[in-house]
């Protein structure tokens, strides 16, 4: 059983940084994975997702320049290093990843396994 647990998220002011992280059991970091988050009252959203043994990276536009997406195959955990956080980054923060598949995808419904998310919020 893949197991996702999600850690690092808090309250910072406007401009603050973060780093969350996700610890995956029983998986093969070597596939698509991603961050994803939702705030109350909107869709889940894609911020950054990760493939090719973590050499392939890509962010939603809102986030490009201050999120960064890695992985550390030897702690078997994913990263989201957050910078110039704005009030409008606030939400749950999820990783979650794929089944084995040859391509990688932004759309939530495509990853099997997600984590129980981590709150972020930015206040101004």
């Amino acid at each position: 059983q893949v197991q996702l647990v999600e850690a690092g998220g808090g309250s910072v002011q406007d401009g603050g940084s973060l780093r969350l992280s996700c610890v995956v059991s029983t998986y093969n970091l070597n596939r698509c994975m991603g961050w994803f988050r939702q705030a109350p009252g909107k869709e889940r959203e894609g911020v950054a997702i990760i493939y090719n043994g973590g050499a392939s990276t890509d962010y939603a536009d809102s986030v490009k320049g201050r999120f960064t997406i890695s992985q550390d195959n030897s702690k078997n955990t994913l990263y989201l290093e957050m910078n110039s956080l704005k009030p409008e980054d606030t939400a749950m923060y999820y990783c979650a990843a794929r089944r084995p598949s040859v391509y990688c995808t932004w759309s939530a419904a495509e990853y099997s396994y997600w984590g129980q998310g981590t709150q972020v919020t930015v206040s101004s």
